[in-house]
């Protein structure tokens, strides 16, 4: 006798949801499998399949987007209420970046 189904509802990022969708379709693997082996895999070693990790902050993502564009590190004078003044004569890179992004 076939074990009972379960429905399980979830709300993910339409864009997520459809990468992983092909991904899966590339592999020969519908989303019902995958959600199912998932499940199975977090039975079997008793835990998540893999080690999830924080998102990294605001801060973290504007220190990596600097080493990406290679933006010396340097201390920017700023006035009581934290703002940085940037010379645009002194870094001119910075400055573009500040104003350009």
């Amino acid at each position: 006798m076939p074990s009972a189904k379960s429905t399980v509802n979830v709300k993910i990022d339409t864009d997520i949801k459809e990468a992983a969708a092909n991904l899966l379709a590339r592999m020969g693997i519908d989303q019902t499998t995958a959600i199912d082996m998932f499940y199975r895999k977090i039975i079997a070693v008793r835990a998540l399949p893999f080690q999830p990790e924080p998102l990294p902050t605001t801060g973290e993502q504007l220190l990596a987007a600097i080493k990406r564009k290679g933006i010396p590190n340097i201390t920017l004078p700023a006035d009581e209420n934290g703002h940085a003044f940037i010379d645009k004569e002194k870094h001119p890179e910075l400055y573009d970046w500040a104003v350009n992004g």
